[in-house]
């Protein structure tokens, strides 16, 4: 008997694309034709050197303290979410206990971040910026926000709501619900879900 899904069938045309056929047989994807690659691969390298001057400025600022981008990170996300928990730190940042308590431990011992007990469940740390925390977090944020407006305003029109686009659709599918809500998005923003 013919099988009728299959491509050698006169007239039928093939809707499966070569990587979804390999994909299907146990076979790695194919890459995409040269030129496309080559585009992907620059978009990549454009990420590289764009990621460096994003955090170029901010780098310099934390090395006055001895500090690195772990700091940053933590600094950042414990600012705008006044008594986040520990374990939601951990979640956000995707790192281990080891390296966030040694981050943590030099970020309260020079007065930058203070941690207090749960309120409901005394076994939870809270983590919340001292006013010297915010100040530093607001230094690093305003040159980082500085390139950004930079950047959207000679890429043109339209370029806010692409690029905000753009890089949700970067984020994991499974991450992006709570990076959604964490990043206290407007209803209204358009998202690549």
């Amino acid at each position: 008997m013919t099988d009728i899904t299959s491509d050698s069938v006169p007239g039928r045309r093939n809707t499966r694309s070569p990587s979804s056929a390999s994909a299907a047989n146990g076979a790695a994807p194919e890459a995409p034709p040269e030129p496309a690659r080559e585009e992907l691969v620059a978009c990549a390298e454009l990420l590289f050197f764009a990621y460096r001057d994003f955090t170029g400025g901010p780098d310099a600022v934390l090395e006055e303290y001895g500090f690195g981008r772990a700091h940053h990170r933590v600094l950042h996300f414990v600012h705008r979410q006044p008594g986040l928990r520990v374990a939601d730190l951990l979640d956000i940042l995707k790192i281990t206990k080891q390296s966030l308590a040694r981050v943590l431990k030099q970020l309260i011992g020079k007065g930058f971040i203070m941690q207090r007990h749960g309120n409901d469940d005394r076994r939870e740390r809270r983590l919340f910026v001292t006013a010297k925390g915010g100040r530093l977090a607001d230094k690093l944020t305003a040159l980082q926000i500085k390139r950004i407006e930079a950047a959207l305003a000679k890429a043109g029109p339209g370029a806010r709501e692409l690029t905000r686009r753009f890089l949700f659709a970067m984020i994991a599918e499974s991450d992006r619900p709570r990076v959604e809500t964490l990043l206290k998005l407007h209803p209204d923003t358009p998202s690549a879900g």
